[in-house]
């Protein structure tokens, strides 16, 4: 799906056009504690790529806070996505201000997350940046953020997954349509 098409997001488009190399686009994930939201949708993004054999693309995530430093992410979130067929061996690392010259998009989970990111921002143009993962969503769903899993059962990372697997592939697919 074209989400610039479907939606009509000049949010969406103005970020866009602000990828240095639409061809090769640089994309960090954020959520708070990076063990259970943005370790998981860099891991959903780099299956998404696999599978469309795509190239040229650097993914990451990292947290806005500094709790999990060097861990991998949350036990449950990787049990969770093992049994969709990811490995989630990314090592939790803190967002820094030198991300926003390393990234061209920062995609934060919720409201909190955008915040922060916004703040950290060095310039202006780096604000342009920071975009909330559930402006990735198709209207059908009722997700203005993308829910923190860690205090819920099976069934909210569950919820995620399939939030972050939707949020990725319209991701893909917006960006390949914006740069063909």
């Amino acid at each position: 799906m074209n989400l610039l098409e479907y939606f009509d997001l000049p949010r969406l488009r103005e970020a866009l056009e602000s990828v240095a190399d639409i061809r090769h686009p640089r994309v960090l994930f954020v959520c708070l504690g990076n063990i259970c939201r943005s370790p998981a949708a860099e891991g959903m993004m780099l299956s998404v790529l696999q599978e469309k054999h795509a190239h040229g693309w650097t993914v990451d995530s990292a947290g806005t806070g500094n709790y999990h430093i060097g861990d991998l992410p949350d036990p449950r979130m990787r049990a969770h996505a093992r049994r969709r067929g990811l490995e989630l061996t990314h090592r939790c690392r803190q967002v820094r201000e030198a991300d926003f010259d390393r990234f061209d998009l920062i995609i934060g989970m919720d409201d909190s997350n955008i915040a922060r990111l916004r703040a950290l921002a060095p310039t202006p143009e780096d604000e342009l940046k920071v975009l909330p993962m559930a402006l990735l969503l198709s209207d059908k769903r009722h997700f203005d953020h993308i829910p923190d899993p860690y205090y819920e059962g099976a069934e909210g990372f569950e919820t995620v997954l399939d939030l972050l697997d939707e949020g990725t592939r319209n991701l893909y697919d917006t960006m390949s349509a914006f740069g063909s």
